[in-house]
């Protein structure tokens, strides 16, 4: 049974906001993650045939790019699981 003075998820539009800003940090960091892993298998694949100026383009845009999508998603995450726990407290 629902209490009277407690809103729903899908009623407060603080919490709706914190659960978009969730869903942006988890798919920011499997971004960066994901960019960070390819750049890793190019590195090898380059180290193991021939390191040519691509494989270090590639690898330098890849390494920029996960950090460009990591970092702010690492930060919100953090901000976002405060928020929670001080909602908790």
């Amino acid at each position: 049974m629902r209490q009277a003075g407690r809103m729903s998820h899908l009623n407060d539009p603080v919490l709706f906001r914190r659960k978009r800003l969730a869903r942006l940090a988890q798919l920011g960091q499997r971004c960066g993650y994901c960019s960070y892993l390819v750049a890793v298998v190019i590195f090898v694949i380059g180290f193991v045939t021939s390191f040519t100026n691509a494989v270090a383009i590639s690898l330098v845009i890849l390494l920029i790019g996960g950090s460009f999508f990591l970092a702010p998603s690492i930060v919100l995450h953090h901000a976002v699981k405060a928020a929670d726990d001080l909602d908790k407290e």
